[in-house]
């Protein structure tokens, strides 16, 4: 019980208020720190990255963690033609750039969180995936959903990745 209770106070640290690179203001906890700046990202890894569709960041650290947002099969703000295959494959072009970004590669993943609107479709994508991370393997989630946020876009990539900092 002494223990519990001398580690409350470590536990209920106020949390900062904080704005996103839209303005919006949000309670940011201590040590989450938004990395939407890239400062580790190259001319080339940027020209890759597509502005998110939406008011939030596209990769955050949270002490040693990285979570990256969802990312789809968008290059220069277009779709990428070539169907699942192609917008998976996209789509890990753009969550490894995001890595890049805050130092990181696919090999820190360690969960990911995929979404598909078209479980047929379940094969094709689990071939452009595992071509994309190759050997290594992190746990992942895949969930049919009715749609995603871009129109015509079947897959979407979440990624939480771990790097010690």
């Amino acid at each position: 019980a002494h223990a519990a209770r001398a580690s409350a106070p470590e536990a209920t640290r106020k949390v900062r208020l904080s704005k996103d690179f839209t303005g919006a203001r949000y309670l940011r906890p201590p040590g989450l720190s938004l990395c939407h700046s890239q400062p580790h990202a190259s001319p080339s890894t940027m020209a890759v990255m597509s502005k998110p569709l939406g008011p939030y960041s596209p990769v955050v650290r949270a002490g040693d963690w990285i979570i990256v947002s969802g990312q789809l099969g968008i290059k220069d703000g277009a779709l990428v033609e070539g169907g699942v295959s192609a917008q998976t494959t996209q789509a890990l072009v753009n969550l490894t750039a995001q890595l890049a970004s805050v130092g990181a590669d696919l090999s820190d993943v360690a969960k990911t969180l995929c979404f598909l609107t078209d479980m047929d479709t379940f094969a094709t994508f689990n071939e452009a995936y595992t071509g994309g991370f190759g050997d290594h393997r992190p746990a992942r989630s895949t969930v049919g959903v009715a749609a995603l946020p871009f129109a015509g876009a079947g897959v979407e990539i979440e990624a939480w990745a771990y790097k010690p900092q």
